[in-house]
């Protein structure tokens, strides 16, 4: 699949929505993870400040800072706009506004924007995109996929979720994915045919409810893990 910076709409979440999103504890961010469809995310740069390591994959780190910036100005009030026109979706509780949720999400890819340079000379950000990832078995401990899986059920065949989420399985001992939501906060329709295929394939899945919901009815995970049968 060929992307061009038109067909990416960058939107970053913070390392707090990432410890929430996927219920991650102090132990879990010192493992080896890597981050799937992580875009303009600042979970990777805040990470790095800490001192820890991630590695994020994204065919946005094709593109230059500047192009990403640029991309991030032309797309943000597009965004604001339809969060605002489906304003009822969403849970309005811990982010209050549309105008807060607008700080939060530049906030988060101011970080990254500063962070983007080095962090892709350091190897943190690779330019890669599901369903292949290019890395060894068994490199990492975790993989973390966030809004790409299921919550693009409209546009991602339910094959290229499972191929998906086996590249992710060969990679990491363990995937967690989140949310389980198609677009329009509906159920994705994929959740149970693909739970089913990755259990019949030799895998363990569960569904686990996270400390985070910001989508309404957003606050399921699904976990995945390696069997020696996989």
């Amino acid at each position: 699949m060929t992307f061009t910076l038109e067909d990416i709409v960058p939107w970053g979440r913070s390392l707090s929505e990432y410890r929430r999103m996927f219920a991650l504890g102090e132990d879990d961010l010192r493992l080896r993870i890597i981050g799937c469809a992580d875009g303009p995310a600042s979970f990777n740069t805040e990470l790095a400040r800490k001192g820890l390591r991630s590695v994020s994959c994204d065919p946005l780190y094709s593109f230059s800072v500047n192009q990403i910036r640029v991309r991030i100005e032309e797309t943000y009030d597009q965004m604001i706009e339809e969060t605002r026109r489906n304003w009822s979706e969403f849970l309005w509780e811990d982010i209050k506004s549309v105008e807060e949720l607008g700080r939060i999400r530049l906030e988060a890819m101011t970080f990254f924007l500063e962070d983007f340079e080095r962090g892709k000379s350091e190897g943190r950000y690779v330019s890669s995109a599901l369903p292949w990832l290019p890395f060894h078995d068994c490199a990492f401990d975790l993989a973390l996929c966030s809004h790409y899986l299921f919550l693009y059920t409209d546009h991602l065949t339910e094959a290229f979720h499972v191929h998906a989420i086996v590249e992710m399985c060969r990679v990491a001992s363990e995937v967690r994915i989140f949310p389980l939501l198609a677009l329009g906060s509906r159920p994705s329709a994929y959740v149970e045919p693909v739970s089913a295929e990755l259990e019949h394939r030799g895998f363990s899945v569960s569904i686990e409810l996270v400390p985070y919901e910001f989508q309404r009815g957003g606050n399921k995970m699904m976990r995945v893990r390696r069997s020696l049968a996989a």
